[in-house]
């Protein structure tokens, strides 16, 4: 046959970077602005018994900052899919013991990313709930299931088609918590917002376990800060879209977090909807802050749109999370079967499912539970195996390219370090020993896994891409 007449051959599916630094802002965003400081507020005044819980916002957002450096050097410097995945592996070495942390981060992310984006599925259905009084437990399941499986439906296509969904869901966000704060802006009454307990700032122990605990929760609506580093393959000009995008989201969404908050505990007197447990409507408190405000109707179409920022976030979730076991089973490190791109989409359809599956399933269980289980079982591997990872790549990797470089390095990295560990020993022992076990489950597979495969520690064969 004559070369000229010879077909062209057809391109292997490949990851395209079609992400620019406002889609990439708006993903963090549209994650970190979900459901979470909706559903949240009552938690975070029940964990120190008053507006003082406040300072667990501070303390969150030093941490999450300081953290950010972490997630941006490292993200600019290896801006692959996977995040976590890539930075433990090359950090700690890829044949060796950055083996042992790329498999305990993918080992606990099939738990923890689920369960991040169960708990948006939570807070849907719990302001659903205002607007169907009636909403028994088996419709609440049947709502998650429902709306677990539009999800994945809406991210079962190109990148490019999803760059466009969620700057219109990011658009969406932002009406509603600017709402939310102007809101509150013009009906603020200091009295209220300041009904300090008395005791309240008493330093105890019992206190800085409180403080704990409002600053878990604080983290918890922080997170998503870093959700672009998981596509890295997607975005353009990573090296600095990356550190651009975290910086612009963690700024801004600290502004409005803080604008929420002070907005809803200066109309609604938090001492009805604390403790949380009791008072059922604290399930979905922005709706009665509306409705104090201005009436029931206008409290259901507010509902509406905090029903939007919460699928806002979920959406951001999966799409971000669907790419870690996909890079991780690519370099050899996970199943197979999780490697597979569609074959004219080009996205990473078998972990978009899978992941969509057991976060339906996660959706099932309390949001305080949910919760606690989710940042214990991140810190220990990624959060702080990300700080360690990241002193040693700068000790034993100086030349690697950094387009964008830590400011005041090792200062914020030490902090991070320092804030994540006050957060963890401040957790329930029970959650504690839960993240340790879960661990402790992990390095038995691991050891498992590498015998069956001869590598190492019984081994020292190559991981097969």
């Amino acid at each position: 046959m004559n070369a000229l007449s010879t077909p062209p051959a057809t391109p292997e599916p490949h990851l395209e970077r079609r992400f620019g630094l406002l889609p990439a802002t708006a993903l963090n965003m549209t994650n970190m602005m979900g459901a979470g400081p909706f559903i949240t507020i009552p938690l975070l005044m029940t964990a120190l018994g008053g507006p003082q819980a406040m300072l667990g916002w501070i303390v969150a957002l030093v941490i999450v900052i300081c953290d950010g450096m972490v997630w941006s050097e490292l993200g600019a410097a290896m801006p692959g899919s996977g995040g976590s995945f890539n930075y433990l592996r090359e950090a700690f070495g890829p044949a060796r013991y950055g083996r042992l942390m790329a498999f305990l981060f993918v080992w606990q992310f099939v738990l923890s990313g689920p369960l991040e984006i169960a708990s948006g599925y939570i807070g849907f259905a719990q302001y659903t709930s205002y607007l169907w009084s009636g909403l028994t437990r088996p419709w609440v399941i049947a709502l998650v299931t429902v709306v677990g499986l539009i999800n994945i439906a809406l991210l079962y296509r190109r990148i490019q088609s999803i760059a466009k969904i969620t700057v219109s869901l990011w658009i969406g966000t932002l009406i509603t918590v600017l709402a939310v704060i102007v809101a509150g802006a013009t009906h603020f009454n200091p009295s209220i917002a300041f009904d300090f307990p008395p005791g309240a700032f008493n330093f105890s122990l019992g206190f800085f376990v409180g403080l704990g605990a409002a600053s878990r929760i604080g983290i918890y609506d922080y997170l998503g800060y870093y959700d672009v580093c998981y596509i890295g393959d997607e975005v353009k000009d990573p090296g600095h879209v990356i550190p651009r995008s975290i910086l612009i989201s963690t700024i801004a969404v600290a502004i409005i977090y803080i604008g929420i908050n002070f907005s809803i505990i200066g109309v609604v007197p938090w001492r009805e909807f604390v403790p949380a447990d009791a008072h059922p409507e604290s399930g979905f408190i922005v709706s009665t802050f509306m409705e104090k405000l201005y009436g029931s109707r206008v409290a259901t179409v507010f509902t509406l749109l905090v029903l939007w920022t919460a699928f806002g976030s979920v959406f951001a979730l999966l799409l971000g999370y669907s790419r870690i076991p996909f890079a991780a089973a690519e370099s050899g490190y996970f199943f197979r079967v999780f490697a597979r791109l569609h074959p004219t989409k080009d996205f990473p359809y078998v972990s978009l499912i899978v992941l969509g599956v057991l976060s339906i399933v996660a959706g099932f269980f309390s949001l305080g539970t949910v919760i606690d289980a989710l940042i214990v079982t991140r810190i220990l591997v990624q959060f702080m195996g990300q700080i360690v990872g990241l002193i040693l790549l700068r000790r034993n990797a100086s030349n690697m390219p950094r387009p964008y470089r830590m400011w005041l390095y090792p200062v914020p990295a030490l902090v991070a370090l320092l804030g994540w560990i006050f957060v963890f020993a401040t957790t329930q022992y029970q959650v504690i020993l839960f993240g340790v076990g879960v661990l402790a489950l992990g390095c038995v597979a691991f050891l498992l896994w590498s015998w069956n495969t001869k590598r190492w520690p019984f081994g020292l064969v190559e991981a097969a891409a």
